[in-house]
């Protein structure tokens, strides 16, 4: 079931919100200060692209004084509005009974996208 829900999210915009990811992960390591932001964009990447069957937990070091720092930039720089897109993509898309697994895989993707340090994606 979840290969089939993947595919149907692929198929229905999942592979251009991961596009997008990738694109600006690639922007974002041009200079070195970018770097870090850069990989948390790749892992969003990931997750856009084969949410169903993934599932994001908290890390070993998520407590650290660097990820709450970094976390605090990313939100100001872009984060916010990152996560106010997947918020709408999953209201949307919750409306209809059909629609509700994708909206959940949106508002999966929201949480991820105002803080993505120190935040893992395992396979479940």
């Amino acid at each position: 079931m979840g290969c089939l829900m993947n595919v149907l999210w692929l198929v229905f915009g999942g592979i251009f919100t991961a596009v997008e990811y990738v694109l600006a992960s690639l922007l974002l390591m041009i200079t070195i200060v970018g770097i870090p932001f850069g990989m948390q964009t790749m892992k969003m990447a990931g997750l856009a692209l084969w949410p169903f069957g993934k599932e994001v937990r908290s890390g070993e070091r998520s407590s650290g004084c660097l990820y709450l720092l970094m976390n605090v930039l990313w939100i100001f720089l872009g984060g916010i509005w990152i996560s106010l897109s997947h918020l709408g993509f999953g209201v949307l898309l919750c409306i209809t009974i059909i629609g509700i697994p994708f909206g959940m895989q949106h508002f999966k993707l929201a949480a991820l996208a105002l803080t993505p340090f120190g935040k893992d994606i395992v396979t479940v």
